[in-house]
């Protein structure tokens, strides 16, 4: 390390210690009766099996940032320093979670504030948990300092060259840091069961814009230099960090966008129901806690559809389709803002107490906004998904509190039983004690462990004593633990119906008997809901000249729908259906969510000639796609056995054949995307 470098750390590190005392936080809840303490938690089974971190004995109380953002090198260095909380009177050792970091030197502040060098070990690189760090700190040291760099490969970091952005003049980059790709770039108890406040200094290129799911000031200078503050304790899977040409456009006093200068303006259009989306579910489940919530447009890469990162949700732009008709996607981030960033997950595999409960309130958001016809069908769209997706998912992971050592990928929690599942059951508990009721209970939990980080142990117990007892006789613990614990779908499950998918069906049915196309005045009325159940609802496979027909007569291929796509190219696929290759190549080299572009790869590997032209797109899309996306892919391509036979062509067209028929306008009306992904087994 140079000598001027040394002294830019330093000088970095003492701006962030100085921002600890700037930084107020806000004063942290109690435990409740119903939370254990931290010593008796791995006792009652309350562990992290994802996690080297040991908060039972030491725990991150707070975390100061001092990190400067390198894109020649595609690095972020500097020093992360812990104030701790040593819980147990006889450890004297650090324990943190890294994956590829490079530690230069740990420190410890001794009693007058001076800083000493502490012995430290990094084990072994595991696959998927990372490299533990194990400091050793005789003297329980208040604060430990870090000195280290992340990867060029960090997983949970992107990179994209400024050609890759929408400008085309500034490079981009950012993190995604759910599951547990937090430890790829700062070391930390990358746990849930961890809560801590954090500040941040940071220093990028004069012409870039940094942001951190923090206290982002509308009306920051770009200069170079950021300082950030979070004063609200959160776990490690919701520190986030972007840097680009980055600017800001309010929907309201305290929401707006941040987007490239080009996408802002449609942004702010797309979301203006945001605001609205906020005062509905305060109404509902209480006062908005984070102060701001504003929307951060990424690129197409992002792996998934949003990441409720505080303060700042990171938004895919794929939902950005002129007509707000994605636009519930907001909705679930913003229910996050309760369910998942206010009270936690404790681990992986209680994954149902955060995305379970978003997709509920979610509905609910979209119910009291759009109307209860556009929430049915939206449920029916997911619990069809979900009883696709089960048939081939292991029973153990067909339960929502997933037991101990079964999940054994943290990002396996993504899936429709966390999302849908767990909606369903919380349906269900609504529709026996009534909506009044349940709202009144939904109420209080979140006012009960605000801030806190809880397994379903402690949710189980709260509910006994709130719901049922003090309604005896309207749900048994037998069909509340039935819900919890056993695979599939209970059988009293709350049935909804769609009546304007009764139409679809009806059209779609008549179309596969005569071929005869539903009249004009019925289609152009559809909803992007009821285009998706018509699609969703088709045969495995049809005929070249029936997806001929129903291109002519409604663009699919090369639609700006990302929904619509992820159910027509893998039909078309499956069907042979090569006049939509063009397409599919440009769609797969342009957008990296993985909910949107996985379906069509699991399409392409099942023959020899969709498998090489798997490949050959893959090698092009490759350098713009998120390391979680690059993962995803690859591991599809490996492990694929394809048929043998012709399938599509093995070679990509030439780019500019891609030029479609725009898809034809539809009404403005939201569609449920949430953050998960359909089909499994990514949610997101």
């Amino acid at each position: 390390m140079t000598l001027s470098r040394t002294l830019r750390l330093a000088a970095l590190a003492a701006l962030a210690l100085a921002a600890v005392v700037a930084c107020k936080r806000e004063p942290t809840p109690p435990p409740s009766a119903a939370t254990p303490p931290p010593a008796a938690a791995a006792k009652s089974g309350d562990y992290d099996e994802h996690s080297y971190a040991e908060p039972d004995k030491v725990a991150i109380d707070d975390l100061a940032l001092a990190l400067a953002i390198d894109f020649g090198t595609r690095t972020l260095a500097g020093t992360a320093t812990y104030t701790l909380d040593w819980r147990d009177p006889e450890a004297k050792e650090l324990v943190l979670d890294t994956r590829d970091l490079a530690i230069e030197r740990v420190e410890g502040e001794a009693e007058g504030g001076a800083w000493q060098p502490l012995q430290h070990t990094l084990a072994a690189r595991d696959a998927l948990l990372g490299s533990k760090l194990v400091i050793a700190a005789p003297e329980r040291n208040a604060r430990i300092r870090v000195t280290y760099r992340t990867s060029p490969e960090a997983s949970g970091l992107q990179w994209l060259d400024a050609a890759m952005t929408q400008g085309k003049a500034t490079p981009f980059m950012f993190s995604q840091s759910q599951a547990i790709h937090a430890r790829s770039w700062v070391p930390l108890q990358d746990t849930p069961r961890v809560r801590y406040t954090y500040s941040a200094e940071i220093t990028a290129p004069a012409d870039v814009m940094v942001l951190m799911s923090a206290d982002n000031d509308p009306a920051a200078a770009r200069d170079g230099s950021y300082s950030f503050c979070m004063p609200q304790k959160i776990p490690s899977y919701l520190m986030a960090i972007a840097a680009g040409d980055l600017v800001f456009k309010p929907i309201s006093a305290r929401s707006g966008v941040w987007a490239e200068p080009a996408a802002v303006d449609g942004a702010v259009a797309e979301f203006a129901d945001t605001e609205k989306m906020i005062a509905t579910t305060e109404a509902l489940y209480g006062p908005y806690r984070w102060e701001r919530y504003d929307l951060l447009l990424l690129p197409p890469s992002f792996p998934y559809g949003g990441m409720e990162n505080p303060r700042l949700s990171f938004i895919t732009p794929t939902v950005i389709v002129g007509d707000k008709s994605l636009v519930s996607l907001i909705a679930h981030e913003l229910a996050h803002s309760w369910s998942g960033n206010l009270v936690t997950n404790s681990s992986a595999k209680d994954g149902w107490l955060n995305e379970g409960f978003t997709s509920y309130v979610e509905n609910r958001i979209v119910e009291a906004l759009y109307g209860k016809e556009l929430s049915d069908m939206e449920y029916v769209i997911a619990r069809n998904a979900l009883a696709t997706e089960i048939k081939d998912m292991a029973p153990e992971l067909q339960a929502l509190a997933v037991r101990p050592g079964v999940m054994k990928d943290p990002d396996d929690g993504l899936s429709g039983v966390s999302y849908d599942k767990g909606a369903w059951f919380l349906q269900f508990l609504e529709e026996r004690f009534g909506r009044a009721e349940f709202d009144v209970f939904l109420r209080g939990y979140f006012d009960h462990f605000a801030f806190q980080s809880i397994p379903t142990a402690t949710f189980v117990d709260y509910a006994r004593k709130n719901l049922l007892e003090k309604h005896p006789g309207k749900v048994s613990m037998a069909e509340f633990d039935a819900w919890l614990y056993e695979p599939g779908i209970p059988a009293d499950a709350p049935k909804v119906l769609s009546r304007r998918f009764g139409v679809v069906d009806t059209a779609r049915l008549g179309w596969l008997g005569s071929g005869q196309l539903p009249p004009p005045v019925i289609t152009d009325a559809w909803v992007t809901q009821e285009w998706l159940h018509f699609l969703g609802g088709m045969p495995a496979t049809l005929t070249v000249e029936q997806l001929s027909q129903l291109d002519t007569a409604y663009a699919f291929t090369g639609t700006p729908n990302g929904e619509i796509a992820m159910r027509w190219y893998p039909l078309a696929v499956r069907s042979g259906y090569v006049q939509a290759n063009p397409a599919i190549a440009a769609f797969l080299e342009k957008i990296g969510r993985r909910k949107l572009i996985m379906p069509t790869y699991e399409a392409l590997v099942a023959t020899e000639g969709g498998l090489a032209f798997a490949r050959e797109v893959f090698t092009k899309a490759r350098p713009g796609y998120h390391p979680i996306t690059t993962a995803s892919v690859e591991k599809v391509i490996a492990e694929a056995k394809p048929v043998p036979g012709s399938g599509l062509a093995p070679a990509a067209p030439a780019a500019d054949a891609a030029v479609v028929a725009p898809e034809p306008e539809r009404p403005a009306m939201p569609v449920a995307d949430g953050d998960p992904t359909r089909p499994a087994p990514a949610k997101r």
